[in-house]
């Protein structure tokens, strides 16, 4: 019986470790798309010459960045 309970907490450990790994992956990703890789695709464009992408895609994110301020404080 004490086998049983044992590998039941075993289980419940690992399940709850897998979904903390996921939530901070996933934290990890958003802010390496944030911070490195949005900027990159910005600029390159800007270079490739598709200037008004790059300022309607600045637009949208600036929306999107102060409704999400406004609605979180």
């Amino acid at each position: 019986m004490l086998t049983l309970i044992f590998y039941a907490a075993v289980i419940w450990v690992t399940i709850k470790l897998l979904v903390l790994g996921v939530k901070a992956a996933w934290g990890l990703a958003k802010i390496f798309m944030t911070v490195l890789l949005f900027p990159v695709i910005v600029i390159g464009l800007f270079l490739a010459g598709l200037i008004y992408v790059a300022i309607m895609v600045l637009i949208i994110a600036g929306i999107i960045s102060l409704l999400s301020n406004a609605v979180f404080d």
